[in-house]
């Protein structure tokens, strides 16, 4: 996406063992160090994309809430603020 390679929100919360909610929270708390180049919202035609190519996602299809991309240093700061 962007021109990133990308994990989403829910798959790292699946990885630290917490909810993508309790994940969200803890950027939220955090979003200063959080830049755009370390993670960004996708908008609803990106994730019609994702949703598109990966199957495994079709349960994001009708979600109302568009989820976090994260790049490979939003993962590193991620685990800092975990």
């Amino acid at each position: 996406m962007r021109g990133k390679q990308i994990i989403l929100d829910r798959d790292l919360a699946q990885l630290y063992g917490v909810e993508t909610k309790v994940l969200n929270q803890a950027v939220r708390r955090n979003i200063e160090r959080f830049p755009e180049s370390f993670m960004f919202k996708l908008y609803k035609e990106e994730l019609k994309e994702l949703v598109t190519i990966c199957d495994r996602l079709i349960s994001l299809k009708h979600s109302t809430v568009l989820p976090y991309a994260f790049t490979e240093q939003g993962v590193s700061m991620l685990s800092a603020v975990l």
